[in-house]
């Protein structure tokens, strides 16, 4: 587990740096004792102690600079042997210089224990640090044949040995168990990270499929429903489009239904870009129909511009597509589209399988506008006429029978004027006829 060792090496070199500081203080206070007992009590004044306490403070600003440095950062174990070497060997060599060989009953457990409790990960390095000092004494007792002395008068070598081995036996174990704790819960929280993020990725991913069926302002008002209840908006001013690609249905017969629905795809997502890019909400497709809106859920004052504009790109992706499959056993496929502007209704009502659906004659006209529209038209409503005249080139088509008003005047939006056009261009003739 790669990401352990990394985790391990730097919580060694801090527990390293924390344990030099430590080491350093003890043995400066300790020398502080050393010399007050030179001036104040020299009887007590011992010279090895004050040279064993010198020597290992160098050592350790030694091993304080190898762990800050990037050899130190690299070998982190060496500088762990080092550090451990330092304060239990020191003390034994010196006295062997001295012709003196003398284990240490109080400090060799203390830095056992004291290393098990600050530095409690690679339980074996530990037991290279006991072996380390263990068989230095040997190496110096039954080797260079030096005098040993046991502290203890009741205390037998072999007893001395079951002390110092029991020691470093409670000491690993410790290490080894804390080791073992610490590797299963960092496998468990990085289980948990992995999980965490799977979760985020999923909710990310349910997110933006909701986000493909509603508005955002209409999902972050679900999602903040305690109870549900049915989302209906009142908008003055919006502009509803319908579009119709003219004689799909009957091409449905000669090619595949994959080969169908593949081409429906490329048209439609054609103009699911055209809608993102002009800031409008596509409501929904009908078979070979599509459907859009402006100015809502958020209002927007160029409404009926950004309508026109759908509607005119629209146009231009058609046939831009038509071009692209020419070659193919294809007919030019061509659209009806139908434009009202006025005030709707629109929201979220049902238990299941929502959906952004508009309400209102607004609503109803534009639909009319398609269905009695002419291919490759874009035929408008009197009121989007009056807003759009002085941007763009429309002409009159003439009145057509709407179920429920009558005959209604309707106009042809051609293409977008820089400036504003002819009142012979824009007007409405004294006497039209259909196109």
């Amino acid at each position: 587990m790669p990401e352990y060792e990394i985790w391990r090496d730097r919580f060694v070199r801090h527990r390293l740096s924390l344990g030099v500081w430590l080491v350093g203080l003890a043995y400066s206070s300790f020398l502080v004792l050393e010399l007050w007992s030179l001036y104040f009590d020299p009887d007590s004044f011992d010279p090895m102690w004050l040279t064993t306490q010198l020597t290992t403070l160098a050592a350790m600003i030694a091993c304080g600079l190898l762990v800050r440095s990037p050899w130190g950062q690299g070998h982190s174990g060496l500088v762990f042997l080092l550090f451990s070497g330092t304060i239990s060997l020191i003390p034994l060599i010196q006295r062997a210089l001295a012709g003196l060989l003398e284990p240490s009953l109080l400090v060799w457990p203390a830095i056992f224990l004291g290393q098990a409790t600050l530095i409690p990960v690679r339980w074996r390095l530990h037991v290279l640090a006991q072996l380390m000092a263990l068989g230095t004494y040997v190496i110096l007792d039954f080797g260079l044949d030096i005098p040993s002395s046991i502290p203890l008068p009741n205390l037998t070598p072999l007893r001395l040995w079951f002390y110092l081995g029991w020691t470093c036996i409670i000491c690993n174990v410790s290490v080894y168990l804390y080791e073992q704790l610490r590797r299963s819960e960092f496998t468990a929280r990085r289980q948990l990270e992995i999980a965490y993020h799977r979760i985020a990725e999923e909710q990310e991913r349910s997110e933006k499929l909701l986000l493909n069926i509603l508005p955002h302002t209409i999902a972050k008002r679900l999602k903040e429903q305690t109870e549900y209840v049915a989302i209906a908006d009142s908008f003055s001013h919006a502009g509803v489009l319908f579009a119709d690609i003219v004689g799909f249905t009957a091409l449905s017969t000669r090619i595949s239904p994959p080969e169908l629905v593949q081409l429906l795809n490329e048209i439609f997502s054609e103009f699911d870009r055209l809608a993102e890019l002009h800031g409008l909400e596509k409501i929904k497709t009908i078979g070979d129909a599509y459907m859009v809106v402006s100015g809502l859920p958020e209002t927007r004052d160029d409404f009926a511009e950004a309508i026109a504009d759908m509607a005119l790109d629209m146009r231009d992706a058609l046939a831009n597509f038509n071009q692209q499959h020419h070659l193919q056993d294809y007919p030019n496929f061509s659209m009806r589209v139908g434009i009202a502007i006025g005030p709707v209704v629109a929201g979220v009502i049902g238990l299941k399988k929502f959906i952004y659906d508009l309400w209102g004659d607004t609503v109803n006209l534009a639909s009319r506008m398609e269905s009695h529209g002419l291919p490759n038209a874009i035929q408008v409503t009197q009121e989007t006429y009056n807003v759009l005249q002085d941007q763009y080139h429309l002409t009159y088509r003439g009145e057509i029978e709407i179920k429920g008003k009558g005959k209604t005047p309707t106009y042809l939006l051609l293409e977008k004027s820089p400036k504003p056009l002819s009142s012979q261009t824009s007007s409405r003739p004294s006497s039209p006829k259909n196109i």
